[in-house]
């Protein structure tokens, strides 16, 4: 089962949100701002996530902060760039584009559809490999 890290400091967002994702199959972490999902990401030993979803506006370090901080990370150590996922309230025209360009893959507007968002977690999240099952012995 993938994991999920969910960047969201609005605790109805944070039920509702980790409510669809347990639905449609996933496991959750919840951090309530960008500087505590910097740090999930960051963290040693790492902890692999299939993706962010994360909220573009948060106190302290917003969503599109700390998503600069994680593509600087990724870049420094080499690593393969984590699918972050934006979500906001906003739904202006243009909004998704700021998003991209501050090095989100996607953008989500709130409230969150179970569809669009297993959509683009289909789009972007590796799927874990199922180890093959070893046959019985005498088989």
């Amino acid at each position: 089962m993938q994991r999920i890290l969910l960047a969201e400091d609005n605790k109805i967002n944070q039920v509702v949100a980790a409510g669809v994702l347990k639905k449609i199959g996933y496991e959750v972490d919840i951090v309530e701002d960008g500087a505590a999902a910097v740090a999930a990401v960051t963290a040693v030993p790492e902890r692999t996530y299939g993706a962010v979803l994360m909220d573009v506006m948060m106190p302290g370090a917003d969503g599109y902060q700390a998503t600069a901080m994680i593509r600087s990370f990724e870049r420094q150590f080499g690593r393969e760039p984590l699918p972050i996922i934006g979500l906001s309230a906003r739904a202006m025209a243009g909004d998704r584009d700021i998003a991209i360009n501050a090095g989100m893959n996607d953008y989500l507007t709130k409230p969150l559809r179970t569809r669009d968002l297993e959509d683009s977690l289909l789009r972007w999240v590796k799927p874990v490999p199922v180890p093959a099952q070893a046959a019985p012995e005498g088989a």
